[in-house]
């Protein structure tokens, strides 16, 4: 097997070092074509070594990683994001389902990533569906990506109308009737989808609240005349989330 030719772009120098040096040890799977440091360097390498793989810093001086891909017309390499400890960040990739590593790199999170890549043949369309999320779009239409044993899901939210915790698990129901087993705890999904219009009323349930057609009797009534419990001590917060939206 060729190893995967691989070009890092990292705007810290020794950070780069650092990961060139790591790489090393994996040189029988992966060769560092280039190393460059700002993202209109990184477009050209790429555009002219047509990497199989790209490490690339979410925060460079010139742009973000995300807006390098952005002005490529083709991404037909894997990439593996950069990123320092940024909450934010690594909600983003959750949400999108994209690989990344968080800096400074650890080892053996370095080799798992390199085993993923061989494992994955492609993860372009989870790169274009990422760069859709990010377009000025209402939030209902964003999807959300998920790894499964079936292969990979990508539901756009307004599809979804709560989210049901079972222990480790837990079930995506959806506005067809349907659902979804994700291997995902609930906490998972709340630490994502907060910030996208989500609610945990109870410590089983998140809830859309696109789906939400009312509140009574300490239960969210969806459209589609389901109810969602809503626990004791999340009764204000529910109250304070619904009506500051429905007043509107």
């Amino acid at each position: 097997m060729k190893p995967l030719k691989a070009i890092i772009t990292e705007d810290n120098v020794f950070m780069a070092s650092v990961l060139q040096d790591m790489l090393h040890q994996y040189k029988s799977e992966i060769s560092v074509l280039d190393v460059v440091h700002n993202g209109f360097d990184s477009i050209k390498k790429i555009k002219s070594l047509k990497p199989d793989v790209v490490f690339l810093d979410i925060e460079l001086p010139d742009m973000t990683g995300f807006e390098l891909l952005q002005q490529l017309d083709d991404i037909s390499f894997k990439t593996i994001f950069t990123t320092s400890h940024s909450h934010y960040a690594i909600k983003a990739f959750r949400f999108n389902a994209l690989d990344y590593l968080i800096k400074p790199i650890n080892e053996n999170e370095l080799e798992e990533a390199i085993k993923k890549l061989h494992k994955t043949t492609d993860n372009s369309i989870d790169i274009k569906n990422a760069l859709s999320n990010l377009q000025p779009q209402p939030i209902e239409n964003q999807k959300l990506v998920l790894s499964t044993q079936n292969g990979t899901l990508r539901l756009p939210l307004k599809q979804i109308t709560h989210i049901e915790g079972e222990r480790n698990y837990s079930y995506i129901h959806l506005s067809n009737g349907g659902r979804e087993l994700s291997s995902k705890n609930l906490a998972y999904f709340d630490d994502i989808l907060t910030d996208k219009n989500f609610f945990r009323s109870h410590r089983s349930h998140l809830v859309n609240r696109y789906h939400v057609d009312a509140l009574k009797d300490e239960k969210f009534v969806l459209k589609s005349g389901f109810e969602i419990p809503i626990s004791r001590r999340k009764k204000t917060e529910a109250d304070i989330w619904f009506y500051n939206d429905h007043s509107k």
